[in-house]
């Protein structure tokens, strides 16, 4: 009878402590969350007989937003990949790009008081593919995979209210430009050389939220200053993207995205792109 009471002990314990190291193990993995969105966003115009003209025009963007936050106790760990890829087929033009779009960021913060923490973050941005200048004849060549590319880190102060709303303010952050030999001399890289370093101010925000039941907003700001070359020459990308859902699966989206940069170019860039979207979001918590 003892050693049948000190079996069913020792099994009672050791399925206690099984329970146990589960919870336990269910902590860590809620420490992570995880959001992720597929995007393909399409739009077309057709004309038959059409007098007033006008040529058949495809074009589709697939994209992907993909969250992945960490938090314990005071620290706070967030990630974010945007990847965009966008082809448009004109008639008697062929396939042009679109978008194209790879951007890394990593924000690591620790807690001082409410809703202020000590950060350390990191950008990283290029390309996928060649893109060229169509206006001029033959077409040129204007950027390339990793040409130019961005990477910048530093520390600074983040301000984090929630997930869909933060300011990272960086006063000391370095900045490497990188081209390949092909675009050297241009995108602020000396001729010559293919890389650059720069040491500025950096602002970085992120703010989501609905302006109307079914209208959400996302916005999506860097500004960046050279100290050691033309402080005054603000780089700014600025994304603004408006979305309205139909149902689970559909919606319709407007991106705008306004781009200055004057070692990229001397004029304000500025694209929009509208279309009915389909989407797959997930969660894991």
């Amino acid at each position: 009878m003892k050693k049948t009471f000190i079996i069913l002990l020792v099994l009672s314990s050791s399925a206690l402590f099984s329970q146990e190291k589960k919870k336990d193990t269910l902590v860590k993995k809620s420490n992570w969350k995880v959001n992720g969105q597929f995007t393909f966003l399409f739009n077309q115009s057709t004309f038959t007989n059409w007098k007033a003209g006008g040529d058949n025009t495809i074009a589709g963007n697939f994209g992907i937003n993909y969250d992945f936050n960490y938090k314990n106790g005071s620290w706070n760990w967030d990630n974010r990949i945007i990847t965009v890829y966008g082809l448009s087929n004109v008639k008697d033009e062929g396939f042009r790009k679109t978008s194209d779009r790879f951007e890394y960021n990593s924000l690591l913060g620790k807690k001082t008081q409410k809703n202020w923490f000590f950060s350390f973050f990191l950008n990283f941005k290029t390309q996928y593919s060649r893109g060229y200048d169509y206006k001029k004849t033959p077409k040129v060549a204007i950027s390339d995979f990793f040409a130019p590319a961005y990477l910048s880190f530093g520390p600074g102060m983040l301000w984090k209210k929630s997930d869909n709303a933060t300011i990272n303010i960086a006063p000391a952050t370095a900045r490497f430009t990188f081209v390949s030999d092909e675009f050297s001399g241009k995108y602020g890289v000396d001729p010559g050389k293919n890389t650059k370093l720069a040491l500025g101010f950096s602002l970085s925000a992120y703010f989501k939220f609905k302006i109307l039941e079914d209208v959400t907003m996302q916005n999506i700001l860097a500004v960046y200053s050279n100290y050691l070359q033309r402080a005054q020459n603000i780089d700014i990308d600025y994304q603004i993207r408006f979305s309205v859902p139909v149902n689970k699966y559909l919606a319709m989206d407007i991106l705008l995205h306004t781009l200055i940069d004057d070692n990229a170019s001397s004029k304000v860039q500025f694209k929009e792109i509208f279309g009915l979207s389909v989407k797959y979001t997930f969660h894991r918590k």
